[in-house]
């Protein structure tokens, strides 16, 4: 009986000796846990609140028109430069031959104007050889009055001194010094020199009339001259004018031109159509979305990190990925920035917090991760998927 109790004494304590151990244990292994769950806490930095995010192109109109052809459906990929969707071009069409045709039209007025310019400076040179050769034929009428002048002096000089020997003869046939005969040769001296004089007279004044009118054909050269370069000046301001209206009309060609060329819509880039929302025969008008195109290649991740972590969080530092739609799947990444202000900070109603009910909450800022290794063609991750980023800080 002795025995057995003393048996059972020793399982109790036996029993107990092993609890205690087990429990120990225990603590130690979750001691050791904590510790490097802390140590692994301090070099990884994990968030749920992350998403893929990326380029998402809007294709809408940029002129209102009517659908004519649509090329694409939902979720296709197209390349870069693919025709997605046509515009009914007729009336856009009809307004580049307009404008084509009014170009024309100015060109060919421009061309008027420089052959008009050409003609204009021709008779320019017309008058100013009128004006030169007018002015050459003033001068030589002017030298002749002057030789007229020097003539007249000379025949008044031979008149004079005819008179003065008319007198001595005069007087000397009075004393019978001289016979009659002298007495008539100078009588006929003095008449023929004062015949000549009065000749020299008349050619004097002939020659003065003569220049007095030339100088009005000089005077109507001239003015000619001025007439004709005011025509020429008139030609200009109209060639600048004719410009003007050719540079108006080349722009509105070019205005109908890329009007034209707008009827039909290209991808901008390699990605997926989205959100389709035209159809044929749909009226659209400019600016209105017609559907999107989602590259792909260029995705990125957006973690919303809790302020308190970002004394440790560094552009550059290594980022390991897990995506909820791949569960056994790591992408590696790197942190490319830290947005410059909270996501609330630049919601559409950022909160307003009122000094009596102020609760203050831990702010989350955006930080973008970039994937390192690119795209995987069998792991394709979409723009809004879920995902958990863990930032390696020691990294």
């Amino acid at each position: 009986m002795a025995k057995a109790e003393n048996n059972h004494v020793n399982n109790n304590k036996r029993k107990k000796t092993i609890a205690l151990s087990v429990f120990a244990v225990v603590i130690i292994v979750g001691i050791i846990i904590g510790l490097v769950y802390v140590e692994y806490k301090k070099t990884h930095i994990s968030t749920d609140d992350a998403f893929v995010e990326g380029t998402i192109h809007t294709i809408a109109a940029r002129i209102p028109g009517t659908v004519l052809k649509v090329y694409v459906t939902g979720n296709q990929f197209v390349k870069k430069g693919s025709l997605l969707l046509e515009l009914e071009d007729d009336i856009y069409s009809e307004s580049l031959k307009k404008a084509e045709s009014a170009l024309r039209a100015e060109q060919k007025r421009l061309k008027e104007i420089h052959a008009s310019i050409e003609a204009q400076k021709k008779k320019i040179e017309f008058a100013k050889a009128s004006l030169k050769k007018a002015k050459i034929t003033k001068k030589a009428l002017e030298s002749l009055v002057e030789a007229r002048r020097s003539e007249l002096k000379a025949k008044e000089a031979v008149l004079e001194k005819a008179r003065k020997d008319l007198t001595r003869a005069e007087n000397l046939y009075k004393k019978n010094v001289i016979p009659e005969d002298r007495l008539d040769a100078a009588r006929m001296a003095f008449s023929t020199a004062e015949a000549s004089v009065q000749a020299a007279k008349a050619l004097l004044n002939e020659a003065i009339v003569t220049v007095k009118g030339h100088e009005s054909a000089v005077k109507e050269a001239e003015a000619q001259l001025l007439a004709q370069e005011a025509v020429l000046g008139q030609l200009k301001a109209t060639l600048k004018s004719q410009k003007e209206n050719i540079a108006r009309r080349s722009a509105e060609v070019e205005i109908a031109r890329l009007n034209l060329s707008y009827t039909k819509i290209y991808a901008p880039a390699d990605g997926y159509v989205t959100k389709k929302s035209v159809e044929v025969g749909n009226q659209v008008q400019p600016g209105q979305p017609l559907m999107a195109l989602v590259p792909l290649d260029d995705v990125y991740i957006v973690a919303n990190y809790k302020e308190t972590k970002l004394d440790r969080i560094k552009p550059g530092q290594k980022v390991k990925i897990k995506v909820d739609a791949y569960p056994g799947k790591t992408f590696r990444g790197r942190v490319h920035s830290i947005m410059a202000g909270t996501g609330a900070a630049f919601s559409l109603f950022p909160p307003e917090n009122a000094t009596g009910n102020y609760v203050k909450v831990v702010q989350r800022v955006p930080v973008k991760i970039v994937l390192e290794d690119g795209t995987d063609p069998e792991h394709i991750l979409r723009i809004g998927m879920s995902v958990v980023p863990t930032i390696l800080t020691d990294e």
